[in-house]
C-alpha cells in the first residue's frame, strides 16, 4: 500500500510502503562502534528504539589517541555483537527493517571499511536497501530528531576532528561558514591534556580538574579575533606549553585545576565570540551546538547565556547523543530515504575519508 505524505519541510515529498518504518544505522568512523534503530510513523514520529555504543577508549589509552590500525581491527571484532544488540534491544529482527544506513564518511578509513562491508553484507543477505550517510550530517541533524527543531538554524559542530560554523536551511542545504585554520577543538583539549599528563581523552578529564580550578587564575590568549567566523587553537596550545615550561613541577602539579579552568574559558570565550559574530552574518534565532564537544557542560551554559542575551534560542543534543553515535546515522539516512526511496546501486557506494558537509 502506498501513502504520500508532505507534511515534513518542503524537501520531503514522500512515497513510502509501509509505516512505520524502521531503519539500522551503524557507526564506526572514528573509535566507536555503533548501532540503532529508529522508527519513523505517519505522523511525522521519530522514535530511537535502540542505542548502542562500545567505546574504544581502553584500546586507545595508552597511545594518548586513536590508532587507526587498533580501531580498524576493534571495529570488525566488535561489529556483529553491536548490530545484534541493537535489533535485540529495539525487539526488531532484520526481516522487520526497511533500510540501513551507515557511515560512509568522513572518518578513518579503516574504520569506514568496516561499516561499509558490513552494511553491503547485510544487503546481499537481505535483499534491504542501504543508505551512505555523511557523519557530519548526522551531527547537524540531531537536534532535528531530539528537539523537533525547524530549518532554517545556525550550527556550531564542535569534535575531535571538526570545528566549524555551518547555516544548515534544509536537508541537503548546508552553507560551510567558518572552520578552523588547524586543530579541532577536540583536538585541542587532547594536546592540552597530553601536556598536562592527563590520560585521553582530553575533554573529560580537563572538564572534571576545571571543577575545582580558578578560571581567571591564568590569562590565556584568544586567538584569531579577526572578525572572521574561522578558529585558531594552536596559539592558544603554545600559550599553554610556555606557562607549563615556566612552573616548576611543584607549582605546574599545584596548579593544574587552575590552568585546566583557565584553558576551558578560554575556549568558551572564543567560542562566544564566534558565536555572536556567526549570529550576526546569519541573523539565525535558533543555534546548535553539536558534536563530541557539546558534551562539555561550561560551553553548553555560556552558550547558552550568549543566546538568551540576544533573543536566540539555544539547542544541544542529550550528552549520549554528542558523541559518536548510530543514532544520529540511523535518522539522517531515515530523513534521505524516505525523501526519496531510489537509493543508489551498493556497487557504487565508496568509503569517503574526506566528504565536506558542504559538498552533499
Amino acid at each position: 500500500m502506498f501513502y504520500a505524505y508532505e507534511k515534513f519541510p518542503s524537501i520531503y515529498a514522500i512515497i513510502l510502503y509501509n509505516w512505520p518504518m524502521k531503519i539500522l544505522g551503524i557507526e564506526s568512523s572514528c573509535d566507536e562502534t555503533a548501532a540503532a534503530v529508529v522508527s519513523v510513523a505517519k505522523n511525522q514520529q521519530f522514535d530511537i528504539l535502540s542505542n548502542v555504543v562500545y567505546s574504544q577508549t581502553k584500546e586507545h589509552i595508552e597511545y594518548g589517541g586513536v590508532v587507526p590500525e587498533i580501531a580498524s581491527r576493534a571495529h570488525m571484532e566488535r561489529m556483529d555483537q553491536i548490530v545484534q544488540q541493537a535489533l535485540e534491544q529495539s525487539q526488531t529482527t532484520l526481516a522487520d527493517v526497511d533500510a540501513i544506513a551507515y557511515t560512509q564518511g568522513p572518518g578513518l578509513l579503516g574504520g569506514l571499511i568496516v561499516a561499509q562491508s558490513f552494511a553491503k553484507s547485510l544487503h546481499l543477505a537481505t535483499g534491504k536497501p542501504i543508505i551512505g550517510v555523511n557523519h557530519l550530517e548526522g551531527h547537524a541533524l540531531t537536534a532535528h530528531l531530539t528537539e523537533k527543531l525547524n530549518f532554517p538554524y545556525l550550527l556550531l559542530l564542535v569534535s575531535g576532528g571538526h570545528c566549524q560554523f555551518i547555516h544548515v536551511t534544509d536537508l541537503g542545504q548546508y552553507q560551510l561558514l567558518g572552520s578552523t585554520l588547524d586543530d579541532s577543538i577536540g583536538e585541542c583539549f587532547d594536546k592540552v591534556a597530553k601536556m598536562l599528563g592527563l590520560p585521553y581523552p582530553g575533554g573529560p578529564n580537563i572538564e572534571r580538574l576545571a571543577q575545582d580550578g580558578d578560571p581567571t587564575a591564568f590569562n590565556f590568549p584568544l586567538t584569531l579575533q579577526d572578525g572572521s567566523v574561522n578558529f585558531s587553537f594552536s596559539g592558544l596550545k603554545s600559550a599553554i606549553r610556555r606557562q607549563l615550561e615556566a612552573l616548576s613541577d611543584d607549582e605546574r602539579q599545584n596548579a593544574m585545576s587552575d590552568i585546566c579552568a583557565s584553558f576551558q574559558h578560554t575556549v568558551s570565550r572564543i567560542l562566544q565570540k564566534k558565536c555572536a559574530i556567526a549570529l550576526q552574518q546569519t541573523q539565525s534565532k535558533q543555534l546548535v551546538l553539536a558534536g563530541g564537544v557539546a558534551a562539555n557542560k561550561l560551553l553548553r551554559s555560556e552558550l547558552n547565556s550568549l543566546c538568551a542575551e540576544n533573543n536566540v534560542t539555544f539547542h544541544a543534543p542529550p550528552l549520549k547523543l554528542c558523541t559518536d553515535n548510530a543514532v544520529m546515522i540511523a535518522y539522517a539516512g531515515a530523513l534521505r530515504f524516505v525523501a526519496n526511496p531510489q537509493t543508489a546501486d551498493y556497487k557504487t557506494l565508496q568509503a569517503k575519508p574526506r566528504w565536506p558537509l558542504d559538498q552533499l
